[in-house]
């Protein structure tokens, strides 16, 4: 079970997809949600699942995706896919960039050193 720990951020667990970005079939399947059909974030379980969506998303829809974006680590570390283009890889290095300028544990400085040496090693 989802329990929220975090009351200023609406947040449910374990819905199905229509009814995590569609009103009226919020209001059928769940009656008692608290984002109503209005997901602005979308979690899966695994990273397949989450390939599949946003490159169905990307290619049907004609949106953007950029990333994925990886957080938590100690120094910002991003990915690319093996198709990406010129575009992904612009769009992903300012993301990089800015992860780096807001790390609070290092300098900006010295994660960008070290960013560097890694790729060109």
């Amino acid at each position: 079970m989802f329990i929220n720990k975090h009351d200023e951020y609406p947040a449910e667990g374990e819905i199905q997809f229509d009814a995590a970005v569609t009103p009226a079939i919020a209001a059928r399947k769940n009656q008692n949600s608290v984002i109503h059909g209005e997901a602005n974030v979308l979690v899966f379980p695994d990273l397949n699942s989450a390939n599949i969506a946003y490159k169905i998303t990307e290619r049907l829809a004609g949106y953007q995706a950029i990333g994925p974006i990886i957080q938590g680590l100690n120094r910002p570390v991003n990915d690319l896919s093996r198709g990406c283009s010129m575009e992904d890889i612009y769009y992903l290095g300012i993301i990089t960039g800015w992860q780096a300028i807001n790390n609070k544990r290092f300098s900006f400085s010295e994660t960008i050193k070290s960013t560097m040496y890694e790729a060109f090693k």
